[in-house]
């Protein structure tokens, strides 16, 4: 498949696998790159906030591979030393969501690496072009993990137009609720230049997600997710208030997802109770985080007959959509 994205990366299909933080890893990054995508590691909290996999590890496993870097933007600034470290392993781009670029895009450009910044509205779109971003990813409110109220299918299109008036040679990618070729082609055809993809990956062989938390998603559908700030709040991440949490439903959010005012009021209270969780797989209290298209998701593949699967069905999806023209 050819767009503007493949042909500025080098790559020969347009899916990128979402920086996800404790999930992505170099196993996973360099399994997409492989298969003709675009791997990014999932650099995450940038080590702000406790132990989580050894960055130097996973960015050497994938070495030898046209690979990417993401960070939490707000948490990278409380631990800028360690752009540093992923610059130095040379990335192809560095992707930042979720607060301002503008203090990292000197270092990141100066580097060689593109700039890819994941947006939520106009105003952020307007953030990143002005820090320098060739690449903007509009996530829709579908996505897993962090993201805002907006929905992929009305932000992309809105997001195109302003980037065809404002920066025409800036790539768009589409992120949230895309799982298969039928989102890979929509975004497409929305004025996508391609997709970056996270449950879809959550859920292959090489990625970091426990088992248990796999196999839960697995029985679960779209309907079983919930965003909330209530998680973060309760374990005390202090994420800016414009995002929240989406993740699998579980008895902590069954408890406190409409109860958002007072998990802050309880900031961190149980912050221990949540970490313990998570060491020990009880996701009745640890969230597995998974967008809505987890409904989509049956079973756990290796990431490369993802990649080759959801470009071959958008590829057919494409040209059967010929046959709806007038002749």
């Amino acid at each position: 498949m050819h767009t503007r994205f493949t042909q500025a990366f080098g790559i020969r299909h347009p899916i990128v696998c979402a920086p996800m933080g404790y999930i992505t890893g170099g196993r996973l990054a360099a399994a997409v790159s492989a298969a003709g995508g675009l791997g990014i590691i999932g650099g995450g909290y940038a080590g702000a906030f406790g132990s989580g996999p050894d960055l130097h590890d996973e960015l050497a496993l994938v070495q030898g591979h046209t690979f990417g870097i993401g960070f939490i933007t707000w948490a990278l600034a409380r631990n800028a030393g360690m752009l540093d470290e992923a610059l130095s392993h040379h990335p192809a781009c560095v992707f930042l969501s979720f607060g301002d670029p503008a203090p990292f895009a000197p270092a990141i450009l100066r580097s060689g690496a593109r700039l890819i910044c994941q947006v939520q509205c106009l105003r952020h779109v307007q953030e990143a072009l002005d820090a320098g971003a060739s690449v903007i990813v509009a996530q829709g409110t579908e996505a897993g993990g962090h993201g805002a109220r907006r929905a992929t299918l009305s932000l992309v299109p809105e997001v195109a137009d302003h980037l065809a008036k404002r920066a025409p040679d800036a790539l768009l990618l589409a992120a949230g609720g895309i799982a298969d070729g039928r989102g890979l082609a929509a975004a497409l055809m929305l004025g996508a230049d391609g997709a970056v993809v996270g449950t879809r990956f959550w859920a292959s062989q090489e990625a970091l997600t426990p088992q248990a938390a796999v196999e839960r998603a697995i029985a679960a559908n779209g309907d079983d997710t919930v965003r909330t700030q209530a998680v973060d709040a309760l374990r005390g991440v202090d994420w800016p208030k414009e995002f929240s949490f989406r993740v699998l439903r579980n008895r902590l959010t069954d408890e406190w997802s409409s109860r958002e005012a007072e998990a802050w009021d309880a900031f961190g209270s149980l912050r221990e109770a949540y970490a313990q969780a998570r060491e020990q797989d009880d996701l009745d209290v640890a969230a597995a985080i998974a967008g809505e298209a987890i409904g989509l998701i049956h079973d756990r593949p290796s990431a490369g007959s993802i990649v080759e699967s959801m470009a071959a069905q958008a590829q057919q999806l494409l040209q059967r959509g010929t046959s709806y023209l007038s002749r």
